[in-house]
């Protein structure tokens, strides 16, 4: 159902069909000819190298030297849930992406982490519950066998400084943490379970290690939390065929690699179930070894019969670890999460942070609240619209919002307008309300707001304004006048930040809670139009829509100045809120019968694939189940298991290209998931995008979602067609100019990342390459294989375009070797003789990070900044993911300078000139225009003068242009002398 647009949140729709990723700072991936950003490390199986804490977390309760265990409660009826902290955290470290709050530090692995604790306090109501955590130091295990889990990696550097802010959160959060030095959490949970079987109660250990199924009994179930799924007598039974009793026998005999367990060699799992349920224990096994019928496994079970016993007490958790349990502090009921809410907001998690200040109150939305300090008035007649006209008749700021019935503004009927000129006083004029209402009709409410609305010297200000420009303009009304953007402000503020939400901004800075848009028109199912709801409950909320950003403005207005971005909101973010409106008011055309073509096309490439799919698999099977495939590739065709996770092996793009040395058909799959994408994406989705108006596609510009001040798109994302695959070139030929007489112009900067780096580092050996116009991919090439620039082979121009664009993204000798399928000796060669032959780019990233430690934030070639957490004193060149974030940034962000000024010049160009020509798209570093066929030599000029000289560097701004009849076939224009 239609409804009103997302004004509130700042967020930006997604295309049909797709599901939003998890909310953070969107980092822009660079595009196809930066080469890549480097692969993470392959993630681990849920509960393998499970992170030690590093110094006591404030969330510890009392150890037991410092107090005495209370008495046990009536567990009676109780439900205990207990949490294997370390194990959880290193869980969704890998489970989720790479992500990053406002200050650039990492922190998926909190999100998950605290997305966890409120599934279990809200979702599953526990009576109490506790968390177990791993102390630093040896355990007494360490003591009985010195090779125990000698193998595991240190904790990754980005995991360190959020498990830090998890104990932060549940120390806030009043959440008990027990630990005890010399044991394992694993025994912490033992020890727990015990006392609450003892008592009569019921535990829930929140755990995916194996270890803890001997733990199971009547009163005793393992939850994992990635599958939702619940662990029991039954459940072990039909997974590993024994009974828990029998567990730590079974892992005695196989053994556990993970944590260096040696067990019995020969011995796997279908063996040691075979020997229990033919002797019952591991004892009884070794009392009738005579009874073994296979001489070989017969000989195993003898010779490492100490092994085996050893294995035993190594994995046999114990039950009476000597640790005070706050039975009373364990009670969910007296847990405070609201308290964690300031934190999560300053982490930037948008998406949760209202949930837990909610918690513990549950109280469901009512009816909105009064209005703060305020005089709020819908307008329902003429006389009474001109009365409001006449106060705000040459007022300096005149706030203004709109009410609509859709989000996307171009598809949106107007519902009404609302306007403030001064604090605490606003009036909402309805255009549409629920039948009996009053309402004005929309010709004589343009009429008397025109003159104010196009008046010049009234300046507008509002919260997303590009979309009531958009709205308005569909309507046949302009806005004139300056314009002040509270989201576009606020962005500029806090780059990094997931939100830019008028609700979050009015709380922080006014200390203001805003009515929320479910009030009025609810959620789900039962949502309804703006149009379809009282207007005793419209007129508040639009007020307020309006009321705010006009007290914003101040308050924003000042921090910009503060931090020296006020001259970068005015001449540079401001400008482009209307060039960018004026970008999707025209849209682009997409040719429907180009579409049904590759509908048809695609469908056969996805038939053709499935068979051969089929073929190689010896069997029919869902390609797009992730549990089928593992079916085939791992248990049918025994390719090895690269990468687990939570739910089973992998078999993400990234482990399907590793087997696809061993096997053909991963690559087939990879194939076909690629087509599957983009028929469903674009091919089929681009059809609902097509205004049934204009015929053309209005792609949202969003000037508020990337941390590096690239601008995205949306309704569709147009940077995500892919620039190099024939399949990304099919879905650029459906579209097309305005007519057979017009032709697209496309403009593209000529690795503007690497010449920023270059005017940046200063590097004499990269400025001098990019003078003399050479390819900077074979000069590089030249200099680190040593060889001529002429003798440079194809194969080492890829190797040196990898490492160009690595270097920018901070990529290691491992990410480098992945990419480039070469050893990491060799990919670390390649990156020493790259700093060695260019010594300013090295002396650059150091500089760029000192600073950013020293000052805190890092800034782009126009001023922008990002605040930035998590920079090391002495960063090495294996950079965490702050220092790679704040490389990024400079360099990135300051491309993003070029191509926004390089718009600004465009734009006023073609209209100062009177050029028909117009901008369509902006992609990465490349704009798109359409123009007359007779225009094109002169547009193309203009913008090539435009782009190359915005802005003075060390190197020359270097354009590629290129003319065609479609988006696909654009033939290259010669380059200008």
């Amino acid at each position: 159902m239609a409804r009103r647009k997302k004004r509130r949140t700042g967020d930006q729709p997604t295309l049909p069909g797709l599901q939003p990723a998890p909310t953070e700072p969107q980092e822009d991936p660079p595009d196809e000819e930066s080469g890549g950003k480097e692969h993470s490390a392959a993630a681990k199986s849920a509960g393998e190298e499970t992170p030690r804490v590093r110094q006591l977390p404030p969330c510890l309760t009392e150890p037991r030297q410092q107090g005495r265990a209370e008495p046990m409660p009536d567990l009676e009826g109780k439900t205990v849930y207990v949490v294997d902290v370390n194990s959880l955290i290193f869980q969704v470290f890998h489970a989720l992406p790479e992500m990053t709050s406002p200050q650039g530090e990492p922190v998926n692995a909190v999100f998950g982490f605290m997305r966890d604790v409120l599934y279990l306090v809200r979702q599953r109501k526990p009576d109490y519950l506790f968390c177990a955590l791993d102390l630093p130091g040896p355990t007494f295990r360490d003591e009985m066998y010195q090779q125990y889990k000698a193998q595991r990696e240190e904790t990754p550097e980005d995991l360190s400084p959020q498990m830090e802010r998890i104990f932060e959160l549940l120390a806030r959060m009043g959440i008990p943490c027990l630990g005890a030095e010399g044991y394992e959490a694993d025994d912490i949970l033992a020890t727990v379970a015990h006392q609450v079987e003892q008592h009569g109660g019921r535990c829930v250990l929140v755990t995916a290690d194996k270890d803890c199924r001997q733990l199971i009994s009547d009163r005793v179930v393992l939850l994992n939390l990635r599958k939702k799924a619940v662990l029991d007598r039954q459940g072990l039974l039909k997974d590993w065929g024994i009974e828990p009793e029998q567990v730590v026998d079974f892992q005695a005999l196989v053994g556990d690699p993970t944590d260096n367990v040696p067990g019995v060699p020969s011995v796997g799992p279908k063996t040691a179930q075979k020997l229990l349920q033919q002797f019952g224990t591991l004892d009884q096994l070794y009392e009738h070894l005579d009874q073994i019928t296979r001489p070989k496994l017969r000989q195993a079970l003898e010779e490492h019969r100490q092994q085996a016993l050893l294995s035993r007490s190594l994995v046999q958790l114990r039950r009476d670890v000597p640790v005070a349990i706050p039975w009373s502090r364990g009670r969910a009921d007296r847990f405070h999460l609201a308290e964690a809410a300031p934190v999560l907001e300053e982490l930037g998690f948008r998406q949760i942070v209202e949930e837990f200040r909610q918690a513990g109150t549950e109280s469901a939305p009512g009816q909105p609240k009064p209005a703060w300090d305020a005089q709020y008035e819908i307008v329902t007649s003429p006389d009474e619209l001109r009365q409001v006209i006449e106060q705000v008749k040459g007022v300096s700021w005149l706030a203004l919002d709109t009410e609509t019935t859709s989000t996307r503004p171009l598809w949106s009927e107007l519902v009404g307008i609302s306007l403030a000129a001064e604090p605490g006083r606003a009036w909402y004029v309805p255009l549409a309300a629920p039948a009996g209402e009053p309402t004005l009709p929309w010709d004589k409410v343009r009429r008397l707001l025109a003159p104010v609305l196009e008046d010049p010297q009234v300046a507008k200000v509002g919260h997303n304004l590009k979309y009531d420009l958009l709205v308005l303009r569909r309507q046949g009304q302009t806005v004139q006048g300056e314009l002040f953007d509270t989201m576009v402000a606020s962005y500029l503020l806090e780059a990094g930040a997931r939100s830019h939400s008028m609700d979050q901004l009015a709380r922080r800075l006014l200390g203001h809670e805003t009515i929320k848009i479910s009030q009025l028109i609810g959620t789900g199912r039962n949502q309804r139009r703006m149009d379809q709801v009282p207007l005793e409950l419209v007129g508040p909320y639009a007020c307020e829509d309006a009321d705010v950003p006009l007290r914003l403005r101040p308050k924003l207005e000042k921090l910009l100045g503060q931090q020296q971005l006020d001259r970068l909101f005015r001449e540079v973010e401001m400008p482009l809120v209307r060039v960018l409106a004026e970008m999707e008011y025209h849209g682009i055309r997409v040719a429907p019968e180009r579409l049904e073509q590759l509908q048809r096309r695609f469908q056969q490439e996805l038939d053709r694939l499935e068979q051969e799919i089929y073929e190689l698999a010896g069997r029919r099977f869902n390609i797009a189940s992730p549990i089928q495939l593992r079916q085939v590739l791992f248990e049918e065709l025994k390719l090895p298991v690269l990468k687990r996770t939570a739910t089973g092996p992998s078999t993400d793009a990234e482990v399907l290209e590793e087997l696809a040395r061993e096997h053909p058909l991963p690559a087939k799959v990879l194939e076909y998931r690629q087509f599957a994408k983009l028929k469903s994406t674009y091919v089929d989705a681009l059809f609902d995008l097509i205004h049934p108006e204009t015929g053309r596609i209005h792609a949202s510009f969003n000037q508020g979602v990337t941390a590096t001040g690239r601008l995205s798109s949306s309704e569709p994302n147009l940077q995500n067609i892919p620039i190099r695959t024939e399949q990304g070139r099919q879905i650029r030929w459906a579209f097309v100019p305005e007519n057979s007489q017009w032709r697209f112009v496309a403009a593209d900067y000529s690795q503007v990342e690497l010449r920023v780096l270059a005017h940046f580092s200063g590097d004499e050996a990269l400025c001098q390459a990019f003078a003399r116009d050479e390819d900077i991919h074979a000069r590089v090439a030249s200099e680190v294989f040593g060889v001529p620039l002429e003798e440079v082979t194809p194969e080492m121009r890829r190797v040196a375009k990898t490492v160009n664009f690595g270097i920018i993204y901070g990529q290691t000798p491992f990410g480098l070797a992945r990419q480039l399928q070469i050893s990491e000796e060799e990919a670390a060669r390649y990156i020493d003789q790259y700093f060695a032959r260019y010594p300013g780019v090295e002396e650059f990233i150091l500089r760029v990070l000192r600073q950013c430690r020293e000052r805190g934030y890092v800034s782009t070639l126009l001023g922008r900044r990002r605040t930035i957490r998590g920079v090391r004193e002495n960063p090495s060149r294996h950079r965490n993911l702050a220092e790679r974030t704040a490389v990024n940034t400079v360099i990135q962000g300051s491309a993003a300078d070029l191509i926004k000024l390089a718009m600004l010049r465009v734009h006023e160009r073609l209209g100062r000139e009177g050029h028909q020509g117009r901008l369509l798209l902006q992609i990465h570093d490349e704009l798109v225009l359409e123009a007359p066929q007779e225009e094109v030599p002169q547009v193309a000029a203009l913008v090539r003068e435009c782009m190359a000289g915005v802005w003075e560097l060390r190197v020359p701004l270097k354009v590629d242009l290129s003319v065609g009849e479609n988006w696909a076939e654009m033939e290259e224009l010669p380059s200008a002398h």
